[in-house]
């Protein structure tokens, strides 16, 4: 994988994170698990289009639509395990 690429995808992945971050608040160590959220979920989207030869939004060998939609699904579900056990 090309040094761009990577340095790319993870200023998507910490972008996106930093967005849903300022949308659903929260402290520093949230900001932690949607950044570990996205990033995992950023790179797991991208070698699942990469694996079954998807190629939508694509930069380079960036397969940039997948990913995202990859890391906002890792981020919805963080913020939702995040949830459980706190009262309503």
């Amino acid at each position: 994988m090309i040094l761009s690429v990577l340095l790319y995808g993870f200023l998507f992945a910490t972008l996106m994170a930093a967005l849903f971050h300022l949308w659903r608040d929260g402290g520093l160590g949230k900001l932690i698990l949607y950044l570990l959220a996205s990033w995992a979920g950023f790179w797991l989207g991208h070698l699942a289009a990469n694996g079954l030869g998807i190629h939508i939004l694509d930069i380079g060998e960036l397969h940039l639509g997948p990913a995202l939609l990859g890391s906002l699904i890792f981020l919805f579900l963080a913020h939702w395990f995040s949830q459980i056990g706190k009262p309503a």
